[in-house]
């Protein structure tokens, strides 16, 4: 009963990490349609979320890649296991809510990888991670996707405007715009496609720790329909801090640019979920709007934001092992069974609401004040 209690458990934080992705991730969904025009926030939002939900059913392979790629099933069985995921799911939410606090849109599923690789690491030391699946599939996609796109988003830029250089500008940027509601969809459903297969990796292989499921099995229908409902949920309440860093901090985008950035990152994307690759889709788009921007002048790029971004991506992964490990140690001390997650849950829950009580405050002495005015 009490392995059934911390399964619970592990799956609720499953889902509301799902959550987070998907608010912290809108804006390298719907930041460039937003930026150039070519959408309204709201109606950006909603479509995002919808195509969110649609990609999640489209493939299982980057789900497979989380649950079997990453650690050692049979190293993490036992007891502990569960105390292990959990572990990792804290370690993924926290970075998730320090990085979109922050406005910085680092990468949800680095944060989850990390997490679990230091809950792991903890746990059962350098026997549980599966190295080569790691390196393979995790670290080196992360250093060629965002090249790859900021590469294709380059030539793409590069190559429409050449296409549309004698045209008039009213009717050029009129239809960029119409083509990113279809370059932005495509990106939604690659962004589905790609980032919701972590989290039901991630319950997949909570389920298989439990001996609810068999070693090497596929996620059950009612996983991968939850975790599409969570990130499209998370999607729709929209990560405006984040938005606003993507669409208008990094550079001044046209539509014709964001067209290019959104193509761009959605072929890399869907490419990288065929092969199975939990790819960063924050890396990708950012790769891909950097790309686009350098490609109409090298100082279009604001740099300084540029290096943020990357300084956030670089810690993602040993942050979140740092804290997935810490929250692990701490579990153990509370006596290795369901108190230590138990605990945890219910004083992150109670700071979840301290803050949005406080939120909520503060946007009212801003709507008192505004009265004023």
């Amino acid at each position: 009963m009490d392995i059934h209690l911390i399964l619970v458990i592990v799956v609720v934080s499953a889902l509301a990490f799902d959550y987070t992705n998907g608010f912290h991730d809108t804006a390298n969904v719907v930041a460039t349609s937003i930026s150039t025009g070519a959408a309204s926030p709201k109606a950006a939002i909603a479509f995002a979320a919808i195509l969110n939900f649609v990609g999640a059913f489209i493939s299982i392979e980057v789900a497979a890649t989380i649950a079997s790629d990453v650690v050692d099933q049979a190293a993490i069985s036992g007891p502990g296991a569960l105390n292990v995921v959990f572990a990792g799911l804290v370690g993924a939410i926290t970075w998730n809510l320090i990085t979109w606090y922050f406005g910085l849109p680092s990468s949800s599923s680095h944060a989850l990888i990390g997490g679990i690789v230091g809950a792991a690491l903890a746990d059962s030391g350098t026997q549980a991670i599966e190295t080569a699946g790691l390196v393979g599939k995790v670290l080196i996609p992360a250093v060629v996707a965002p090249i790859l796109a900021f590469i294709v988003a380059a030539l793409a830029i590069g190559l429409a405007y050449r296409i549309v250089q004698n045209l008039r500008p009213g009717p050029v940027g009129r239809g960029y715009r119409v083509g990113q509601i279809a370059s932005g969809g495509l990106l939604a459903l690659a962004h589905g496609t790609n980032d919701a297969q972590k989290t039901m990796g991630v319950i997949t292989l909570a389920l298989i720790a439990d001996g609810v499921l068999p070693a090497g099995s596929d996620p059950p229908f009612w996983v991968i329909f939850s975790a599409a409902t969570a990130i499209a949920l998370g999607t729709y309440s929209g990560g405006w801090r984040i938005i606003k860093t993507t669409g208008m901090r990094i550079i001044k985008m046209d539509p014709a640019q964001g067209f290019s950035s959104q193509g761009a990152g959605a072929a890399v994307i869907m490419a990288s979920t065929h092969f199975g690759f939990p790819l960063s889709t924050t890396h990708v788009i950012n790769g891909g709007v950097m790309g686009s921007g350098v490609a109409k002048r090298v100082s279009a790029v604001r740099w300084g934001v540029a290096g943020n971004i990357v300084t956030a991506w670089v810690f993602t992964l040993p942050a979140a092992a740092i804290i997935g490990a810490a929250t692990f140690g701490l579990t153990e001390l509370m006596g290795g069974a369901s108190i230590g997650p138990i605990v945890i849950s219910v004083v992150a829950v109670g700071l979840i609401i301290i803050a949005f009580v406080k939120r909520a405050r503060r946007t009212e002495v801003v709507d008192v004040q505004t009265e004023a005015v």
